[in-house]
C-alpha cells in the first residue's frame, strides 16, 4: 500500500509584516538621518563583502594558478588563466574602490571624472605590485616549510596552513591600506580573520619570511612592525598597553601603540607584547609570558625572567 507524502501544514500566524517593515524603515531612516546620508543614493553605498570574498579568491588564484587556482588548469593556459582572472578581478576591485572613495568622500564630494581617474590609478598601481607580492609570499611559504618540522613541502604549507591564508590577505590588504582604501583594506583581513581565526589588522608592516604556526588566536594591532625571519605561534597578541585621548576624551587615531619586532625574533605560544615597545633582535619570547617593557637583541624571555615586570 503506498503512502502519499504528508505537506507541510500551511501557516496560520500573522506576523504583522507591515508594522514591523515600517518600524524598520523607521529606525533606518533615523539612522541615516544622524549620519548625515543621503536619502536615495542611487543604488548600494558601501563595498561589499561578497564581492572582495570573490576578488581576494581570483588573487589567490592568479598569484598561485597551479595550486590555488582552477583544479583543471594546465600549464599550457597559466597566461590565458591569470589574464582572464585578473582582467575581471580588477574590474571589480574597481568597482569596490569607486564605492569607497564616494563614501569617504560624501561630505564634499569630487567630480565624477576626478573621482573615475583616482579610482583606475589605484587599482593599476595595486595591479603593479602582485608579482612582488607572491615573491614576498614566497619567502612566507619557504619559512612556514623551514620552520614546521611536520610539514612534508611547500605545496602542503600553501594549501593546508592557515598562517598562510591569514598572511595571502594581509599582502593584499596592506596594499590597499597604503593607498588610503582602509575600509576595502579591512574587509580582506577581516575575510581572513574569519576564516582562520588570525586577525592581523591591514596597515601592521610585516617583513619577509613571515610564519605564523597554527595561528589560531593570534592578533596583531595596526601599527605593529614586524621584522624579517620572525616566527609566532598560536594566541601570540602585539598589542596596544594604552589608548591616548584627546582633550574631548575621544581616542586618539593611528598613534603609535604596537611593538616594534627585529628580524629573527620568535615569539611562542600564548606570549602577549603590549605597547610601543621593541623586542631586540634574535630574540626569544616564551610561552603564556606577558611584555611590556622593551626586550634587548638576543635576550631570552620566559615566565621566570618575566615575573618582574609589571602591566604599567
Amino acid at each position: 500500500m503506498s503512502s502519499t507524502p504528508s505537506q507541510p501544514p500551511t501557516s496560520q500566524a500573522n506576523w504583522e509584516l507591515d508594522r514591523v517593515v515600517a518600524e524598520l524603515r523607521a529606525v533606518r531612516e533615523k539612522w541615516r538621518e544622524s549620519q548625515q546620508r543621503a536619502r536615495d543614493a542611487g543604488g548600494r553605498e558601501l563595498p561589499s563583502r561578497e564581492t572582495l570574498g570573490r576578488i581576494v579568491e581570483a588573487l589567490r588564484g592568479v598569484m598561485f594558478p597551479m595550486r590555488l587556482g582552477p583544479s583543471d588548469l594546465r600549464q599550457q593556459s597559466e597566461d590565458f588563466y591569470v589574464g582572464f582572472t585578473l582582467d575581471s578581478a580588477l574590474n571589480a576591485l574597481l568597482g569596490q574602490v569607486r564605492l569607497e572613495l564616494r563614501h569617504a568622500g560624501r561630505q564634499s564630494p569630487a567630480p565624477d571624472q576626478a573621482l573615475e581617474a583616482r579610482a583606475v590609478t589605484i587599482v593599476r598601481d595595486f595591479a603593479a605590485t602582485l608579482p612582488s607580492i607572491r615573491a614576498l609570499l614566497d619567502t612566507d611559504v619557504e619559512a612556514a616549510f623551514r620552520g614546521d618540522p611536520a610539514a612534508r613541502s611547500v605545496d602542503e604549507v600553501l594549501l593546508c596552513y592557515p598562517g598562510i591564508v591569514a598572511i595571502i590577505n594581509h599582502r593584499i590588504a596592506h596594499e590597499l591600506y597604503l593607498r588610503e582604501l582602509p575600509l576595502l583594506a579591512r574587509i580582506v583581513a577581516e575575510l581572513a580573520h574569519a576564516e582562520t581565526g588570525i586577525d592581523i589588522h591591514p596597515g601592521a608592516r610585516i617583513g619577509h619570511s613571515f610564519f605564523i604556526d597554527h595561528g589560531t588566536g593570534v592578533v596583531i594591532g595596526e601599527t605593529a612592525v614586524i621584522g624579517d625571519r620572525v616566527r609566532i605561534y598560536q594566541a601570540v597578541t602585539l598589542g596596544a598597553k594604552r589608548f591616548e585621548q584627546d582633550e574631548t576624551g575621544a581616542l586618539q587615531k593611528g598613534q603609535p601603540r604596537h611593538p616594534v619586532v627585529e628580524d629573527d625574533v620568535v615569539i611562542y605560544a600564548g606570549a602577549t607584547i603590549l605597547g610601543r615597545i621593541t623586542i631586540g633582535k634574535d630574540s626569544t619570547i616564551g610561552g603564556n609570558v606577558w611584555v611590556t617593557r622593551s626586550v634587548k637583541p638576543g635576550s631570552h624571555v620566559s615566565q621566570a625572567s618575566s615575573r618582574s615586570q609589571t602591566p604599567d
